[in-house]
């Protein structure tokens, strides 16, 4: 039994019955000492014989005890044992003998097996030259056909089916990566926009991505509140091209940049804090505030970047995250009411050891 568990691969499709269900792990075994008892017997009697007879005797014996789940793997262990008498038994073989042939034949079942097997037999003594002294090519062939690898006219029509079904999922997982995308932009823009409405609110200038003017949110144009121009600031060109790309700034009347938020979807938590860390160091301004504004259902993962301890020991700014949710619930309120950017205090998280 130990060198036929160790047979990883007779051939593919049949492996596992002999890493596996061999090694008792079989409801129907391990639970009842006499059916253990019955496929010991089975396994010496099989291991000894020296003709197809008394192998068919042992077998009937043993199917007799009605072991649920033990046809397949005792079947494999025939195989492996006499492989020129006894094929390998699973569902792509099943499938493709029922395919070539035009028949029925059910997996689990002894009688069903030995008809198979008899079948196949015939078949192989009659195209030996074609297959192989043992049931080994055969069986293959059958596994082939059953697994779709093979096309015949038993398994044509099944197999357009299941092309179909795979290009209706292919189409059907593609219009929801459509939808999801066009609602992450929906988000985003929406979330862009609450941004630039506090900040016109509370007096500061407002600057929106270089390349989100364009976008729209119910019916507004994310460009018509933000500066028409990227202020000059005194830094080289390479860094404000980068700054420029910054979901929404902040700025006061001096151009000085006073929060800078970057709205994240389904890209990298990451990459957002990146981004906002580069500016603090960029524009070297201590009281600078950085938000990461968050889907409400990455929270957790937002919260376990930020407390990476390579960000925690940084010198810039701590980042603080806000959630959709919030955002979305009191601008208004913050409009009507808030002076600075310190109203985003009460719906603001910062994350620290």
């Amino acid at each position: 039994m130990e060198a036929i568990c160790e047979q990883k691969q007779v051939f593919e499709g049949a492996a596992h019955a002999f890493y596996w269900k061999p090694k008792l792990r079989i409801p129907d075994i391990y639970e009842n000492e006499e059916n253990q008892l019955a496929f010991g017997r089975f396994l010496k009697a099989v291991l000894q014989a020296s003709d197809e007879k008394q192998i068919l005797t042992e077998i009937v014996k043993l199917d007799q005890y009605h072991i649920k789940s033990l046809g397949p793997a005792v079947a494999n262990i025939l195989y492996f044992l006499h492989p020129t008498l006894f094929p390998p038994f699973n569902t792509a073989i099943v499938n493709g003998f029922n395919s070539l042939l035009d028949r029925k034949i059910k997996l689990g079942s002894w009688p069903a097996y030995l008809e198979m097997r008899e079948t196949l037999l015939d078949i192989n003594t009659a195209y030996r030259s074609s297959l192989s002294k043992d049931l080994g090519a055969i069986s293959g062939l059958l596994f082939e056909i059953g697994t779709g690898r093979l096309i015949v006219s038993g398994n044509a029509e099944a197999f357009l089916q299941e092309e179909e079904k795979k290009r209706e999922k292919g189409r059907y997982k593609r219009h929801l990566e459509v939808l999801n995308d066009t609602n992450e932009e929906s988000e985003h823009s929406e979330m862009q926009l609450y941004l630039a409405r506090l900040g016109r609110s509370f007096g500061y200038n407002v600057w929106i991505a270089q390349n989100d003017h364009q976008r729209q949110w119910q019916n507004e144009t994310l460009g018509r509140y933000s500066l028409s121009a990227f202020p000059a600031m005194d830094l080289p060109k390479s860094v404000t091209d980068t700054i420029a790309f910054i979901d929404v700034l902040w700025l006061n009347e001096r151009n000085e940049i006073v929060s800078g938020f970057e709205v994240e979807k389904s890209t990298s938590i990451y990459s957002g804090i990146l981004r906002l860390h580069d500016l603090s160091l960029s524009i070297g301004n201590a009281t600078s505030r950085l938000y990461l504004i968050c889907p409400d259902r990455r929270e957790k993962e937002v919260r376990a970047q930020l407390l990476r301890p390579s960000l925690q020991r940084t010198q810039c700014g701590p980042v603080s995250y806000i959630r959709f949710s919030d955002l979305r619930n009191d601008c208004n309120a913050m409009c009507k009411y808030g002076k600075s950017v310190e109203a985003l205090d009460p719906i603001s998280n910062i994350c620290t050891c």
